[in-house]
């Protein structure tokens, strides 16, 4: 119903540059997990740890400057809204969404826990997956397991391998749906 009342700016313009703009933030996402993997198995200085007395503004945080700064900001904000949406996407948790004016205080309270928690672990997701070395003044980087080769190394290749899929799986969906919609087989 939203689709049908959509004016055609919106379905010609706005949803296709909506999809061109999630797949190229995940492509951009895989192929920066993908060279941290890289990374990690030619030096053992891209392993996460915390940083050592780097004062802020003296240390560039990228090596790109401004622009990969201003990357790594907008890939982290993806990941943020990407991981809320699939929890709550997940079969366990879909009952927590909250509904318009009909949410008990527990399910505000559940919900409040959930986004505390995801928001706590984003520093050290995005630590992990390369895409920034920045601490948010949290050292992060003094986690134990951080400095194991073996779970940092596997937890990268598990997100790129596991994004590839989710996004080659929802690709060729949509277009062996558009196949057949355009050969008339769904009927």
């Amino acid at each position: 119903e939203l689709r049908r009342r959509a004016s055609p700016w919106q379905r010609n313009l706005g949803y296709p540059l909506a999809m061109l703009g999630l797949l190229a933030l995940t492509g951009i996402s895989v192929l920066i997990v993908c060279f941290h993997v890289l990374e990690l198995l030619l030096d053992d200085a891209a392993m996460p740890r915390g940083m050592q007395d780097a004062p802020l503004g003296q240390v560039s945080f990228s090596i790109f400057g401004s622009f990969g700064a201003a990357l790594q900001v907008v890939l982290i904000f993806y990941l943020m809204v990407s991981s809320v949406v699939g929890f709550y996407s997940s079969p366990l948790f879909t009952r927590l969404l909250p509904e318009r004016q009909d949410t008990p205080l527990t399910k505000i309270i559940g919900n409040c826990v959930s986004l505390l928690v995801l928001s706590s672990a984003l520093p050290v997701f995005s630590r992990t997956l390369g895409i920034t070395r920045f601490d948010l003044l949290g050292d992060f980087g003094r986690f134990n397991w951080l400095g194991n080769f073996y779970i940092v190394f596997l937890y990268n290749m598990g997100f790129a391998g596991l994004t590839t899929l989710c996004l080659v799986k929802r690709v060729t969906w949509a277009v062996q749906a558009e196949l057949i919609r355009a050969f008339g087989e769904d009927r």
